[in-house]
């Protein structure tokens, strides 16, 4: 039994439709376990981000203190920059993260585990 003729437009549009649906079976799918330990690892990320702004404006103020001899006034904007700095930088990658987050959809629900709360 033949198949019926058809254009080649139509046979395009039709690959294209299965090797979308081939694509979208086989995406890879993070297990609850590894999407929570990636989710960790972007909060220490930002965490590091907050820290190191702080630090690294730190170092800098106590550099222009030392070699300017400006004692107080280096170390406070110093904080004060990286402090700014590094807000910016943590909103950065939130809203990396929220994009690419929206651009998965929405995350399945974890079912709720009554034998955790009850004793042994």
């Amino acid at each position: 039994m033949s198949l019926p003729p058809e254009s080649r437009e139509e046979a395009i549009k039709r690959l294209a439709e299965s090797a979308s649906a081939m694509e979208a079976r086989n995406a890879p799918r993070l297990s609850h376990e590894a999407a929570g330990q990636a989710a960790a690892g972007q909060a220490w990320k930002i965490i590091a981000d907050l820290f190191g702004g702080v630090f690294v404006g730190l170092a800098i103020g106590f550099g222009v203190d030392h070699f300017a001899g400006t004692s107080p006034v280096g170390i406070i904007g110093g904080v004060l920059l990286g402090f700014a700095i590094s807000v910016w930088m943590a909103w950065r990658t939130a809203q990396r993260l929220m994009a690419e987050a929206n651009k998965h959809g929405e995350p399945e629900s974890v079912p709720f585990d009554d034998d955790e709360d009850q004793g042994a």
